[in-house]
């Protein structure tokens, strides 16, 4: 199922071009091409778990120290994807979904794209250090460094295990959150890390499952590249009904109530019910159709862990 060989080879010294030719065409990047640098649809997801991370914690921050803590992860996160789209850069030439990229498509040199973000995360962790405190600022350092060394230097090219380890990168926000107002991790937010860890593989192997072709032919090894669509089905409804315990562990630690449960089980029945149609339908609409929703669902559940907060439900 992999590309032939002569055909991988020409699609390289193409993307070894789009290296080359990505400087003399930077001059004319503009604001909004380092914003794309940031992956800043990523990052909403991830500003937004750290954000319920920290209102969750049973602990107090000033508010302008909670402000401080939460730009941090924002910005660290930012920095991550752009160090990532620097060394990505070969393959986000080579497909439909990423071609566009301010690297791959010559508005920002590369050199610039990596050096914008090392200076990122150096400063949102020296920051969050500073102003908040040190083990916050260990755990943006660990997200980070997860996510550019672990998954996308390591996994990301040679294995299609990449964003079963890999999504840990995108678990650690909430754990983030927490460590910033409490100076510590315990076993309720680690039930978050672990939601959206069991998350991340139905999620993306949904949109694998749709743009399949595009990593075969960066030669990017995805579950349905090296093991098929049959079983990438299979691998997304073993992991949505693994999910569902998973979903609901915050119930079981006391860090949310009734509310919350109720919600996580409707959620959870109707991704059941995605993830139960692709097996069943193997047209591309039904994948993304769980793509979307898997967005949903995740924002879902942490806006429900905040209602249910509010009302005074949890802890």
């Amino acid at each position: 199922m992999s590309p032939p060989a002569a055909s991988s080879t020409i699609e390289r010294e193409g993307a070894v071009l789009a290296r080359n030719a990505a400087p003399a065409a930077a001059a004319g990047a503009c604001a909004g091409d380092y914003v794309a640098l940031l992956k800043p649809r990523v990052m909403s997801l991830v500003v937004f778990t750290g954000l319920v991370g920290l209102y969750l914690a049973p602990g107090a921050l000033h508010p302008l120290l909670a402000f401080i803590a939460v730009l941090c992860i924002a910005v660290g996160a930012g920095a991550s994807g752009a160090i990532n789209m620097w060394y990505d850069r070969d393959i986000d030439a080579l497909m439909a979904r990423t071609k566009d990229r301010p690297i791959p498509a010559g508005r920002v040199a590369p050199e610039n794209a990596l050096t914008f973000g090392v200076v990122l995360a150096a400063g949102s962790v020296t920051l969050m250090g500073v102003a908040v405190n040190w083990i916050a600022a260990a755990l943006l350092a660990l997200t980070i460094a997860f996510y550019v060394f672990v998954y996308t230097a390591w996994l990301k090219r040679r294995t299609p295990q990449n964003i079963v380890i890999g999504g840990a990168s995108g678990a650690f926000p909430p754990l983030i959150g927490w460590a910033a107002v409490m100076g510590d991790i315990s076993l309720a937010p680690l039930t978050l890390f672990l939601l959206i860890f069991m998350w991340t593989p139905p999620h993306f192997w949904a949109l694998a499952l749709y743009r399949a072709g595009d990593y075969a032919k960066a030669g990017v090894p995805m579950l349905p590249v090296v093991a098929g669509d049959r079983e990438t089905r299979r691998q997304i409804l073993v992991y949505t009904l693994l999910l569902v315990p998973a979903a609901l562990a915050p119930c079981f630690v006391g860090l949310s109530g009734p509310v919350y449960g109720a919600a996580a089980a409707a959620l959870s029945a109707a991704f059941l019910l995605h993830g139960w149609r692709i097996m069943r339908d193997r047209r591309d609409i039904v994948a993304k159709r769980m793509f979307g929703f898997s967005i949903v669902y995740l924002f879902g559940l942490f806006a429900m862990l905040v209602v249910d907060r509010a009302m005074g439900l949890g802890w």
